[in-house]
Formats: C-alpha cells, sequence, structure tokens
C-alpha cells in the first residue's frame, strides 16, 4: 500500500464519516483491509461496521452503504453492539 492510496482512503473517510455514522445500524467508520468470508483480502478500503448486517431488501434505500465512494471501496463489516467500559 502506498502513502498516496492511504492519503485518499482518510480523505475519502474524512468526507463521508459524518453522513455513514448518521444511518441506522452503523457503529463506526475506519480504515483497513477489505474481508471476504471473515478473511482479509488484502485491499485497503473504507470499513463501515454495523452491529447487524442485513439483506438490502431489509433496508431503506437511502440507508444502503455503497460498494464504493469516491473511487475507494468500501466493506461493511458486522461487528455487533459497540460498549464502552
Amino acid at each position: 500500500m502506498t502513502d498516496e492510496v492511504l492519503d485518499k482512503v482518510r480523505a475519502v473517510k474524512k468526507a463521508h464519516e459524518q453522513d455513514l455514522m448518521a444511518i441506522p445500524n452503523v457503529v463506526g467508520v475506519g480504515i483497513g483491509y477489505r474481508q471476504t468470508g471473515g478473511q482479509s483480502t488484502g485491499t485497503i478500503a473504507l470499513v463501515v461496521m454495523v452491529s447487524e448486517k442485513l439483506p438490502q431488501t431489509r433496508l431503506d434505500p437511502k440507508d444502503i452503504i455503497p460498494h464504493e465512494i469516491d473511487g475507494v471501496t468500501v466493506d461493511v463489516q458486522e461487528v455487533g453492539a459497540l460498549r464502552a467500559f
């Protein structure tokens, strides 16, 4: 991963984090590696963490998280409910 790629992902996160956090079920937004079947693909992505991953048919169209934002891969990962200690 190059600094240029990471800088782009950081910029997209900064520009869209507030809107993504406003979506029901979203509990966090970060930068990490895209996962498929629980395994890292090695592709850097904007990671949108949700308490429960739902099928698109159960979501309001405005609440569907895109697969890509501004040319950056988006990976939705189920993390459950987050709680502070």
